[in-house]
């Protein structure tokens, strides 16, 4: 049985709720119950229905099983863990809209990560020129608009003011700052030096706040490299060099969306993949990923989005090259090096072989589900020669290959495993169990659509997460011609 998530914004209550039915139905010798406690309590592995050990089952050792299922070695540490969870909880997208005037700069000004629109930044931007006072009116909103001057004549006023907690979402000032979008290019306005202000006022430069009680943090250092400030690596480098720790799992979430390595190389140069992981992996353990495992983490990404200048960063640096990372389900449980072969990304693979990342025990299967991905019919001819039962034992092995492909519109790879006889209707197994159509269609590649319909390819297949047919994938993201044909059909 595996571990739990917490719920959404878990509290105390729920738990011990958990814990009180848990008791309840072990007690009664429900099978489910047991099976959990066997797997979870270390000193009733043994327990049975009818037993003492079931009738007598306390609530304390539900509560044990209760932590340990979600993570926790104890009931006190799930409950320090809550703690945290409640101290730093923050929904800045649920903010009221009815405010002050400052307050109401704040919430325009600053991102949320749940609804932001292009056109609060510029209200709020529009606010401060019709009523420049408000970049005065509090230390938060002189952080968030960068006004030094301002932020200089708050500090000699009530220094402590640096780390008070106010506005829409109860931020400190340094948070304002860090997600917000506003430009600072105007005369008197500087983000990087307002910051040097707080932090010279002792302003915490690992500053964050969890997003509806969720792990991991948003930190400032997450917020100034996502939120468009006009010199982003100044001042991420201004927070490292005070203190914020570069093991920022949010941040390398972020920035996860291309093969450019800036942000990684600074994050290597104040001690990514090093260290115990600073205030909120102490915080937050374990359900916050050690410096090993964010970098193990990467290294997968890296393989499985065929990014080589970012997995070359990272095994010129220490890594298990073949760590699991946090063990998304996503990834399968495959090491980066696997993940990369997988889906055919060659030049990653490359930078993993120079790295020593090859598994000593060659796995022909494998390679010939890459060298589909690749529509690499050589290899591929080169492999069945060799071992002529090879094509069933890969189909078998991982018969949703023909789905990742047209996932990742793949057409050359398509056409070759539909010759070799996958199944074109075989579901890919994450996130949503949808088929190579579904792919195809959201993609809006019309001539894969027709190609995978004339050779048997199910239109009125659903996937299991939205229970939608391709036509339905084809028509959220908005491609009218393969909604069409296929709504023809």
């Amino acid at each position: 049985m595996p571990n739990a998530r917490l719920p959404d914004n878990p509290n105390i209550e729920q738990l011990r709720n958990q814990a009180r039915t848990l008791q309840r139905f072990a007690r009664a010798g429900v099978p489910q119950a047991l099976e959990m406690v066997r797997e979870f309590h270390p000193k009733l592995s043994e327990i049975s229905a009818g037993t003492l050990a079931a009738t007598r089952f306390s609530l304390a050792d539900a509560q044990l099983v209760t932590a340990r299922r979600h993570g926790f070695a104890s009931w006190p540490r799930l409950r320090a863990y809550l703690d945290v969870v409640a101290r730093y909880s923050r929904a800045p997208h649920r903010a009221p809209v009815d405010l002050a005037r400052a307050d109401e700069f704040l919430r325009l000004a600053c991102l949320t990560h749940g609804g932001d629109d292009p056109g609060r930044l510029r209200l709020a931007t529009e606010l401060i020129v019709a009523e420049p006072g408000l970049t005065r009116a509090s230390i938060h909103a002189a952080a968030a608009a960068g006004n030094v001057a301002a932020m200089r004549d708050w500090l000699e006023r009530d220094r402590p003011a640096a780390t008070r907690e106010g506005g829409p979402h109860r931020w400190e000032p340094l948070l304002y700052l860090a997600y917000s979008a506003i430009d600072d290019k105007a005369p008197g306005r500087s983000h990087t030096e307002t910051a040097r202000l707080l932090l010279d006022a002792g302003a915490d430069p690992a500053a964050g706040y969890l997003w509806e009680g969720l792990s991991p943090p948003y930190t400032a250092l997450t917020g100034v490299l996502t939120s468009g400030h006009s010199e982003p690596i100044e001042l991420a480098r201004l927070l490292l060099e005070r203190g914020a720790d570069a093991n920022d799992s949010q941040l390398l979430y972020e920035i996860g969306g291309s093969d450019d390595p800036t942000v990684l190389e600074l994050l290597y140069e104040f001690g990514l993949g090093t260290g115990d992981g600073g205030v909120w992996h102490a915080r937050l353990a374990p359900h916050h990923p050690s410096p090993a495992e964010l970098v193990q983490e990467e290294l997968i990404k890296a393989a499985d989005s065929n990014w080589p200048r970012r997995a070359g960063v990272i095994v010129s640096h220490p890594v298990d090259l073949a760590g699991l990372g946090d063990r998304h389900p996503i990834h399968e449980g495959r090491t980066a090096w696997e993940l990369a072969m997988l889906n055919g990304n060659a030049e990653v693979t490359a930078v993993l072989d120079a790295a020593g990342a090859r598994p000593r025990t060659p796995d022909p299967e494998l390679e010939f589900l890459g060298a589909c991905m690749r529509a690499d019919r050589e290899a591929v001819e080169r492999l069945r020669a060799a071992d002529p039962s090879i094509t069933g034992r890969a189909m078998a092995r991982r018969p949703s290959q023909i789905s990742v492909a047209a996932d990742q519109d793949r057409f050359d790879a398509v056409q070759l495993m539909t010759e070799l006889g996958f199944d074109v209707n075989a579901p890919k197994r994450h996130p949503h169990q949808q088929t190579a159509l579904h792919g195809a269609a959201f993609n809006g590649n019309l001539a894969m659509v027709r190609y995978l319909v004339e050779h048997g390819a199910d239109p009125g297949l659903e996937d299991c997460s939205f229970h939608a047919t391709p036509l339905g994938w084809a028509e959220h993201n908005h491609h009218q011609e393969v909604a069409e044909y296929l709504g023809g059909l």
